[in-house]
C-alpha cells in the first residue's frame, strides 16, 4: 500500500494526533477508486464505511434520484464525508456521487469506532469536521436557494412580460371580432333603412305607400337600438333593472309583433300562449329583449313550414318563459358555447352577444334559463323567474 502518512498528518482531521496515532490511522485505512459519476454511497443506505479524498472531488446530493435533486456539497483533497452515519449508526442521509475520477481512503466502522475508542483527540476533530460540515453545507444550500431564487424572479418577470403580450394580442383579436361581427349586423339595417328612404322619394305623392315604407323604417330602427342596447349592456357588465307591475303578455307581443314581417318572409308560422293571468315584476323592456332575442334565433334556424311556439305560464312562484322551434336543432359542443361573447353558430351572423345578454338579464331577475336543443329537430329555450322580482 503507497505511503499516506504525510496525507493523513495534513488533514485537518488529524492534526490534533501524535504521529504515532496518525500511523496507526494510515495502517488500518485502505485506498478505492471511483470514475466519475460513480455513486460512492446512497441515500438510506446501511452505513458500513468513512471515506477521506485522497484525490478527486465528490458531490454531496439529498434526494439524489428525485426530480429536483438538492446539492449540500462538493468535497475536494483532504476532506472527509460518510462518518455522521457511523458516528449516530443510522442510515446514510445523504447520497455522493464523483464529481471526477476520485481516489479515496476508508476505514470499516470497526476500525472507525476503534479509533475513536483508542484516541479521544479523534472524537474531538470529529466535532470540529461535523461543525464545519454543517456551515458549509448551509452556505452552499444558501448559494443554491439564492439561485433558484434569481431563476425563479427572471421565470416571473419573462412570464409576466409574456402574458402581458399576450393579453394585448388577445385583446387586438377579440377588438377586431367584435368589430367585424357589429359593422356586419349595423350594415344590413342601414342598408334597409336607405332603401325604404329611397322608396319613399319615389312614392313621396302615394301617402299609402308611404306609411308602408315610413313603418319599415322604424322596425329596422328598432332593430338598430336593440343592437345598441346590447352592446351597452355588455359593455357596463352590469344589468340594471327597472322592475315595474308589467302583463306577461304585453311582453310577448313586444317580442313577436318586432318580428312579425321577418316570420311572414322566412314561412314559419307562430303560435303564442299565455297562461299568465295576473301582471308579474320585472323589467318589460330588457325581458322584451330576452323573447326578442331567442324568437330571432328561432328565426334563423328555421325554415320554410317550421313553425314556432311562444308560452308563458306559471309554475309555483315561478313565470315560466318558453321559446320552442322545429328548426334544425344544434350539436351539443354549440350549445356548450352559446353563452361565450362573440360566440355564433348562425349562417346569419349576429354579434355573438344575443345570449350572453339574455342570461345576464335572467340571472339580473334572479332567474335560470337552459336549452334543449336535438340537432335536426330543434330547441327549447326555458326561462324560469320569480313573479315577484
Amino acid at each position: 500500500m503507497p505511503d499516506h502518512y504525510s496525507f493523513l498528518r495534513d488533514v485537518y482531521f488529524f492534526r490534533d494526533l501524535s504521529d504515532e496515532q496518525v500511523k496507526a490511522v494510515e495502517h488500518l485505512c485502505k485506498e478505492d477508486h471511483f470514475d466519475r459519476g460513480d455513486v460512492i454511497f446512497r441515500e438510506n443506505a446501511p452505513a458500513e464505511r468513512f471515506f477521506i479524498v485522497l484525490e478527486g472531488m465528490v458531490e454531496v446530493w439529498k434526494d439524489y434520484a428525485s426530480p429536483v435533486p438538492d446539492l449540500l456539497g462538493v468535497h475536494g483533497k483532504g476532506h472527509l464525508f460518510g462518518e455522521m452515519a457511523l458516528i449516530d449508526d443510522l442510515p446514510r442521509s445523504a447520497t455522493v456521487v464523483a464529481k471526477t475520477n476520485t481516489i479515496v481512503l476508508y476505514l470499516f466502522r470497526e476500525e472507525f469506532d476503534r479509533v475513536l475508542r483508542e484516541n479521544p483527540a479523534v472524537a474531538l476533530s470529529i466535532l470540529r469536521s461535523l461543525s464545519a460540515i454543517v456551515r458549509k453545507s448551509n452556505e452552499s444550500f444558501v448559494v443554491d436557494l439564492r439561485r433558484r431564487n434569481e431563476e425563479l424572479e427572471k421565470a416571473y418577470r419573462e412570464l409576466q412580460a409574456a402574458q402581458g403580450e399576450l393579453l394585448r394580442a388577445e385583446r387586438l383579436s377579440t377588438l377586431g371580432k367584435m368589430s367585424s361581427m357589429i359593422l356586419h349586423d349595423i350594415r344590413n339595417p342601414i342598408s334597409i333603412l336607405r332603401g325604404f328612404g329611397e322608396m319613399i322619394q319615389l312614392v313621396s305623392d302615394d301617402p299609402e305607400k308611404v306609411s308602408q315604407y315610413a313603418a319599415s323604417s322604424v322596425k329596422e330602427a328598432d332593430r338598430l337600438n336593440r343592437l345598441a342596447n346590447e352592446l351597452l349592456d355588455y359593455s357596463r357588465g352590469e344589468i340594471r333593472l327597472d322592475v315595474r307591475v308589467t302583463p306577461v303578455g304585453d311582453v310577448i307581443d313586444l317580442a313577436v309583433d318586432s318580428l312579425e314581417e321577418r316570420f311572414q318572409r322566412r314561412g314559419v308560422s307562430v303560435t303564442v300562449r299565455n297562461e299568465v293571468p295576473v301582471p308579474v315584476l320585472l323589467d318589460a323592456d330588457r325581458m322584451g329583449r330576452v323573447l326578442t332575442n331567442l324568437c330571432d334565433n328561432a328565426r334563423k334556424a328555421m325554415s320554410k313550414g317550421d313553425h314556432l311556439t311562444v308560452v308563458a305560464r306559471m309554475e309555483g312562484e315561478y313565470v315560466v318563459f318558453q321559446v320552442s322551434d322545429t328548426g334544425r336543432g344544434m350539436e351539443p359542443d354549440v350549445v356548450a358555447h352559446i353563452f361565450e361573447p362573440f360566440y355564433s353558430s348562425s349562417p346569419d351572423g349576429g354579434t355573438g352577444l344575443g345570449m350572453v345578454i339574455v342570461k345576464s338579464v335572467v340571472e339580473a331577475h334572479r332567474g335560470t334559463i337552459a336549452v334543449e336543443s336535438v340537432p335536426g329537430k330543434g330547441t327549447t329555450v326555458t326561462v324560469r323567474i320569480p313573479s315577484k322580482a
